[in-house]
């Protein structure tokens, strides 16, 4: 995975602050505070890009946060950038298994890979 960072814009509203990404249309986020704005906009960010993986889509390059242009009825309270993680290419690999546990991961996996990758980042996650 490559670590990528993608400008956001916070936005005022009637009941606290919205966020939404220039370069990613539908990926938003809202909080109460600016700072709650902020932190869920990274979890939006995160879902967004490994929802988009998972159907296909092609994946923009994040814009310069310089050049980005808001339309003028925007309230704009802050700019950003939200860290996000995009998927590399894959890599094949020979990895060894004990036979039992193949056969579970086989039994409940709809593809042996995405399975074994999905378990090794919510492991890493875990580890923080």
């Amino acid at each position: 995975m490559a670590t990528v960072y993608y400008p956001a814009i916070i936005e005022r509203g009637p009941e606290g602050f919205g966020v939404f990404f220039p370069d990613l249309p539908g990926c938003v986020s809202a909080g109460a505070t600016i700072q709650e704005a902020a932190v869920n906009a990274e979890e939006a960010l995160s879902g967004h890009l490994a929802v988009g993986v998972d159907y296909g889509d092609a994946i923009p390059e994040p814009s310069d946060i310089d050049v980005i242009v808001v339309d003028s009825d925007v309230d704009v309270a802050a700019r950003l950038l939200v860290r996000g993680e995009r998927p590399g290419r894959s890599v094949r690999v020979q990895v060894s298994i004990d036979e039992g546990l193949l056969a579970r991961i086989d039994k409940v996996a709809k593809n042996r890979s995405g399975f074994l990758a999905d378990a090794a980042r919510a492991a890493l996650a875990a580890r923080g």
